[in-house]
């Protein structure tokens, strides 16, 4: 593991490398989901790898989940177990878009129905933040596990979107570039939220809230920001993934799925960009690789948080980061 972090350091102290990278990943993407002869020849690489175009654009996908989550579990220092939730009200209510009210849109245009995914969630994100905001710890769980409940039953006795049997006839808008996007502005965001007045003062309440109170840190602002804009890009998320899936059901977006979110943000890092990183691409690769198994899947994937838990319960990354995700002065600061 000790290899591993100095590897990561120098490689992350070179700051020409990420903007290189991102321009070279985004056009590579682009050109992938453009020209067919491009795709099928990473399909066959892929193939090799016992993998797919939908895993790599589902990678993309848990990125974001996880980055926003961490916003909150981690940075924050709360415990959200909602986060599907949010999910399924963004894949809803982009679906409505691209089905109902413009089911013609061009396919260029399928950053709008993402952003209205997002919109929504982060609406719903505002009004349980005003409503759970002296709550923390289990409280807090208990609030948003209730509010994944609500959520998954309204969607199941809503004829206009299915009911039990979903939306169907979801056109397959998400591609690799689109993933890819989106999981990039993610990240942008929320580093630049984290290292700014807001990011601050949600470090400080995690910290000490009272604290942090009592010395003039807007509390409640803070909280309220952190948990609608954690809410946005997981409805953003559900809005790629319901658009990758082609159809979505309110079953798809259960405990379970919450579940996955949180075992990809402990096993990458708590308080860790790089970390939402690593957990969400081990994490997609590891479950995709055990499918053989079946339903031992399931024990092993858990398994895996509970050791996590006992030997390494920060993560991977733990309140650490790489020097790419640092502003220059506090890439200086550490190293100084």
């Amino acid at each position: 593991m000790g290899k591993v972090m100095d590897f990561l350091k120098k490689l992350g102290e070179n700051r020409v490398i990420l903007p290189v990278l991102l321009v070279v990943g985004f056009i590579l993407t682009l050109a992938i989901s453009q020209f067919a002869p491009l795709e099928q020849g990473l399909q066959s690489v892929l193939r090799e790898l016992h993998l797919n175009t939908y895993v790599i654009a589902l990678v993309g996908i848990n990125v974001i989940l996880c980055a926003s989550l961490n916003l909150v579990n981690g940075y924050m220092g709360e415990f959200s177990v909602g986060h599907a939730g949010f999910m399924s009200l963004g894949a809803y209510a982009s679906s409505i878009v691209t089905v109902k009210l413009l089911p013609d849109m061009p396919d260029a245009l399928f950053f709008f129905p993402v952003i209205v995914g997002g919109v929504v969630a982060a609406l719903a994100g505002f009004l349980l933040a005003l409503l759970s905001f002296k709550t923390r710890g289990d409280y807090l769980a208990i609030i948003t596990l209730a509010f994944l409940m609500i959520v998954k039953s309204a969607l199941e006795n809503i004829p206009y979107v299915g009911g039990p049997r979903g939306m169907l006839g979801i056109p397959k808008l998400t591609t690799l570039a689109w993933a890819f996007f989106w999981a990039v502005v993610t990240i942008w965001v929320l580093r630049n939220l984290l290292y700014s007045k807001f990011g601050r003062a949600i470090a400080a309440i995690r910290e000490d809230e009272i604290a942090a109170n009592s010395m003039g840190v807007r509390v409640r602002e803070a909280k309220i920001l952190a948990f609608s804009v954690s809410a946005f890009f997981a409805g953003v998320a559900g809005a790629l993934f319901a658009h990758l899936l082609v159809f979505a059901t309110p079953a798809t977006f259960g405990i379970f799925t919450s579940t996955e979110i949180l075992v990809m943000v402990y096993l990458g890092g708590i308080g860790s960009l790089a970390g939402s990183i690593i957990g969400a691409v081990v994490y997609t690769l590891l479950s995709n690789w055990l499918l053989p198994l079946g339903t031992w899947r399931m024990v092993i994937m858990p398994l895996i948080l509970v050791l996590l838990m006992l030997f390494r319960p920060k993560g991977i990354m733990g309140f650490r980061e790489l020097p790419w995700f640092l502003p220059k002065r506090e890439a200086r600061r550490k190293d100084s």
